[in-house]
């Protein structure tokens, strides 16, 4: 988040951002603009720290905030007990270490007022990308036989959903701009492009692909032969062969797209490819 450059009495807004580390860069740098004096040894001592040059470690990306050390960070920024619960998120998003984790914080990250005020976009954003629902039926507008209507879109879908879900995507289709009504009065799709924040873009793509990847597994007994295809092939490689063998399925990628998107005759059926490389073993030890 980039804030003004000009002096202001009152502090970086908290809840406009989703990087804590960010967040206390710009703190930071408007301390200095109304105090040229405050230096991260003053910050260390309202924050009960011992190294003066903690602040910046954190700011760089070399530290991480801990148990120990929030609470007194908290206390130098002056937070009050929301703020104080924001920042708490805000580490646990960038610091989590699993998706669980991180979901939980966005979760209430995104569930704040404030936040959703201030950055109300990423949050739909996010959330297009970590339902499959919401990607099926953007695409299902292509068929010429789509009504704007959920039981029908919940009825049509596979596996199958509830009207309220199907309904849901919709509302928030419209909200992000992607489907908007066209000259014959139907739904289609825009040319309006989702963008999350950097901090939340990796986790909705992680969504993403497991909920996809949950689909196709219970996609091997849920579909008949003609109308699945799977293949999988395990191999030994070379370490130095992943970057090729990861050109290759991104230059597939494209190709499959262009051999959809150049289609003469009319869409009929919104179908899920995956490409997936992942290892079954740890690399090779260093000697």
């Amino acid at each position: 988040m980039v804030y003004s450059t000009s002096v202001s009495n009152s502090p970086p807004d908290l809840f406009a951002t989703l990087s804590y580390r960010g967040y206390l860069a710009d703190w930071f740098a408007w301390k200095k603009s109304i105090n040229p004096r405050f230096s991260h040894r003053l910050f260390a001592r309202l924050a009960d720290q011992k190294s003066p040059s903690l602040l910046k470690a954190v700011i760089d990306g070399r530290r991480n905030l801990t148990p120990t050390t929030l609470p007194g960070f908290s206390r130098a920024l002056q937070f009050d007990p929301d703020a104080q619960a924001f920042f708490c998120d805000l580490v646990q998003l960038d610091q989590a270490e699993t998706d669980d984790e991180r979901n939980d914080a966005w979760a209430r990250i995104s569930a704040t007022r404030r936040f959703r005020d201030a950055r109300r976009i990423e949050g739909e954003a996010f959330r297009f990308f970590s339902h499959w629902t919401y990607v099926a039926v953007y695409e299902l507008v292509k068929r010429a036989d789509f009504v704007e209507d959920p039981r029908w879109i919940a009825r049509t879908l596979r596996p199958k959903v509830k009207a309220s879900e199907a309904r849901q995507a919709l509302v928030e289709l419209r909200s992000l701009g992607l489907l908007v009504e066209g000259p014959d009065g139907r739904l289609q799709q825009s040319d309006a492009s989702v963008v999350t924040a950097t901090e939340v873009r990796g986790l909705a793509v992680h969504n993403y692909h497991r909920g996809m990847s949950a689909l196709a597994h219970d996609a091997v007994g849920a579909f008949h032969p003609p109308e699945r295809h799977l293949l999988g092939v395990t191999v030994t490689v070379p370490e130095s062969a992943i970057p090729a063998l990861k050109r290759e399925l991104n230059a597939m990628q494209a190709r499959l797209l262009d051999l959809c998107d150049s289609a003469e005759e009319p869409a009929e059926r919104v179908m899920q490819i995956n490409l997936q490389l992942f290892p079954l073993s740890a690399p090779l030890e260093s000697p």
